[in-house]
């Protein structure tokens, strides 16, 4: 079993890795590990367990700043943000649930290192758009920080950009500013009931080009729709288009009649309200169609939104039992297959170069799956060569003796 090493500052941090590249022993970086079944697994003696690096440590909700310990659950974020009527505009998934952890046990420093972003991303961006900076500690042992608290603070290399998304591999991160923002007066949600795959397509296309500020747009299937917790959805009687609108309540009511008008020749439609809208969208973030299904491994497909129906027509030729809806205006796949073999990658990859997906963009991750699968698996998109030199040549700058989550998404890195 892995010794945990639990420093309680960021200067015990700055010792703990620094000891570990002296000895060429690697770190697992974690903070609460509500995320270790994401990415590959890895096998280190010792693991760096950043809890304790918890609170937030400045909050203006004037300037919409506020920084926190890396380790800060971000169930205490969005209480204190709640507390002054605002939000994380992305609209982070809480994937605890998934990996079989409790809700809401996801840290601030496991947000940024996995980018995550929610239904929201369409509209107001991912993560990395909200990051101001950080304070951390490469795999070289040394502290250094970047960014700040305004996002006109470019002095230097951008190198927030560089570690959201790294998963841990580049730094350990100590503390984290973030940029927030109020949260919308009224939300309401616009139900296309019925459509197919290419329907609900051009639905979520017309929707997104209007002047609507659309600020969700997903397609749920009927089998997933009727297992939905609100009850309007799960009694729609067949798939459900869902498109968001937030802000002020007037401008929210005149946008989403005119958005049925829009919309009126595509099929009957119906309106969730806030609080019912509210929970729609956080099942859609949260995955709950999965959490519900612990038996099937979970693919994140990214893909061009015109695309969406010809991939998935090529997977369910393929893999007919699979599960599967749809987010981001046609552009995010969520598929659960059967946790086996190699859990569906020939049939992924072979769908991504469908026919109706143009040259074959996009890429895909095995997002859950068992851990002896991982192991062997590409479980983020494959790169070519000149990507796979570039990423080791960063890995190289910040962690040359490899001691921060090795190979926790690419084999040598």
């Amino acid at each position: 079993m892995a010794d945990t090493l639990k420093p309680e500052s960021a200067e015990q941090v700055r010792e703990a890795v620094a000891w570990a590249a002296a000895e060429e022993t690697p770190l697992e970086v974690v903070g609460s590990g509500s995320k270790r079944g994401y990415g590959r697994p890895i096998q280190t003696a010792h693991t760096l367990n950043l809890a304790a690096l918890n609170g937030i440590t400045l909050y203006e909700p004037d300037e919409l700043v506020l920084s926190a310990g890396a380790g800060t659950p971000l169930a205490d974020i969005r209480q204190a943000l709640e507390a002054r009527n605002q939000h994380l505009a992305f609209e982070p998934s809480d994937l605890g649930a998934l990996y079989g952890e409790p809700a809401g046990s996801g840290t601030l420093g496991g947000l940024i290192a996995t980018n995550l972003a929610g239904p929201r991303r369409i509209a107001a961006g991912a993560a990395r758009d909200y990051f101001l900076g950080f304070s951390g500690v490469s795999g070289r042992g040394e502290t250094f920080k970047s960014g700040g608290r305004v996002m006109k603070n470019v002095t230097g290399y951008d190198l927030s950009k560089l570690l959201c998304g790294s998963f841990g591999t580049l730094a350990a991160m100590t503390e984290v500013t973030l940029k927030v923002l109020p949260t919308p007066e009224k939300t309401r949600t616009l139900m296309v009931l019925g459509l197919d795959d290419a329907t609900a397509c051009t639905a979520m296309t017309r929707a997104l080009g209007s002047s609507y500020e659309v600020s969700g747009a997903a397609y749920l299937p009927a089998k997933v729709a009727r297992e939905s917790e609100v009850s309007y959805v799960a009694r729609a009687g067949g798939s459900v288009t869902a498109l968001r609108l937030e802000g002020f309540g007037p401008s929210v009511e005149y946008r989403c009649e005119k958005l049925r008008e829009l919309l009126n020749d595509l099929g009957p439609s119906e309106e969730l309200h806030s609080h019912n809208s509210q929970s729609l969208w956080r099942e859609i973030a949260d995955l709950k169609p999965f959490v519900a299904r612990p038996e099937l491994a979970v693919w994140r497909l990214s893909v061009a939104p015109q695309a969406g129906p010809a991939v998935v027509a090529a997977l369910l030729a393929s893999l007919p039992e699979a599960l599967y809806y749809v987010d981001w205006g046609g552009g995010l796949l969520w598929v659960g297959v059967a946790a086996q073999g190699d859990a569906g990658t020939a049939q992924v990859q072979a769908a991504l170069r469908a026919p109706g997906n143009g040259a074959g963009g996009g890429h895909a991750t095995l997002l859950r799956a068992p851990a002896e699968l991982r192991a062997g698996l590409e479980v983020f998109q494959p790169m070519e060569a000149a990507k796979q030199a570039l990423v080791a040549r960063i890995k190289d700058g910040f962690d040359p003796r490899r001691v921060l989550n090795p190979g926790r998404m690419y084999a040598g890195v």
